[in-house]
């Protein structure tokens, strides 16, 4: 059966190709000039369509592409961006509460007070 669906394509292959008699659709180039600068002619073969743009955008980089893209992403202010870097830069140092490097075990204490009074002040709130 696999050797059989080869065969059958190289069989229906010229009756797949385009008909010998018909010419070829003729060239179609679409150009894009500036100021009073001539359209080329259009000859037999070809087909020349020409779009007219003012002598200032001559040098300038297309409209489509002049767009900034826009994103859906949250900008993020540079104050929460050093809030970040400061609180990854801390792992590991003095008062940091963290088991990597020598000195992060100091800062354990600090949070467990922290907590403790948060924890009293909402009790006195009632919550």
């Amino acid at each position: 059966m696999k050797l059989l669906l080869p065969i059958a394509l190289l069989l229906a292959a010229p009756a797949l190709a385009a008909p010998q008699g018909e010419e070829p659709p003729p060239r179609i180039s679409t150009l894009v000039v500036f100021g009073n600068d001539p359209c080329p002619r259009s000859s037999d073969e070809e087909i020349i369509v020409c779009a007219r743009q003012p002598e200032s955008e001559r040098y300038r980089i297309p409209k489509a592409l002049r767009k900034k893209p826009k994103t859906d992403e949250v900008t993020q202010s540079w104050v929460e961006r050093t809030r970040t870097f400061d609180m990854v830069s801390k792992q590991g140092l003095p008062n940091s509460c963290s088991p990597n490097g020598s000195n992060g075990q100091t800062g354990c204490m600090r949070q467990f007070l922290e907590a403790a009074r948060a924890e009293r002040e909402a009790m006195k709130r009632g919550e």
